[in-house]
């Protein structure tokens, strides 16, 4: 098994290159230990104009599960469609093995280690989506579900269907109407993520919902990463 080394003092993980990966950083392992596995690597850039990805997955193979070492701060909007096509590049490959999966790397902070979120079975919308307008387009879909639209904005701010709410009450609230006010439905709980804001943002408001995630409260497999310029009027909060 290749070996992966964090640096805790600076939380970045090298590459054979001696590059730099800084690691998001949260409390929680989801998981700790992964077998046969490739790296991908994304380094934060920046240019004259705006920062870039750049992509590093030359020891990746296609029967292992991969490995996506992604600096904490590069936007969400550079990052996501080079990330969409390396998703569909191990789904689709000549030699892709069955149950391999994709995770994220990040350092649990809490236990000194390096720890991973699986995100094989994630589909990303990008730009002009949002989950809103997909639930209600396929209504039929989630008609036996109780459906939390989340929206984490560019300005820290967040939503629960369109409805302003502290970050630090989310889990609560989520918890609270799982007890106490859910009427026996499964939640699903579907999240939409500006795309100014960077992997760190990302990574860190998904871990915190993954506490509560159980039997009876999931999230959904699609996510929205959405450019609030391109969504449609609807004279609503989104």
């Amino acid at each position: 098994m290749k070996k992966i080394i964090v640096l805790f003092s600076a939380l970045s993980l090298f590459s054979c290159k001696q590059e730099d990966v800084q690691l998001a950083k949260a409390d929680v392992s989801v998981m700790t230990d992964i077998q046969d596995h490739s790296p991908v690597y994304m380094f934060f850039r920046e240019n004259e104009k705006d920062t870039v990805v750049e992509v590093n997955k030359n020891n990746t193979i296609g029967t292992t599960n991969w490995i996506f070492n992604i600096d904490k701060r590069l936007p969400l909007h550079a990052l996501i469609p080079d990330l969409a096509k390396l998703q569909d590049k191990k789904k689709n490959g000549m030699h892709k093995k069955e149950g391999t999966i994709n995770v994220f790397s990040y350092a649990d902070s809490l236990h000194q280690n390096l720890a991973f979120l699986p995100f094989d079975d994630v589909r990303f919308f990008y730009d002009k989506d949002f989950s809103k307008f997909y639930i209600k387009d396929h209504a039929e879909l989630y008609m036996s579900y109780d459906n939390f639209t989340i929206n984490f904005k560019k300005n820290g701010k967040v939503t629960v269907d369109g409805h302003a709410i502290d970050k630090n009450e989310l889990v609560s609230y989520i918890k609270d109407f799982s007890e106490f006010m859910s009427d026996g439905k499964p939640i699903i709980l579907h999240l939409n993520f500006d795309k100014h804001l960077t992997f760190n943002d990302y990574i860190q408001n998904k871990l915190m919902l993954w506490k509560i995630t159980s039997d009876k409260i999931q999230f959904s497999s699609y996510e929205f990463i959405y450019d609030e310029t391109k969504l449609p009027e609807c004279g609503c909060e989104l």
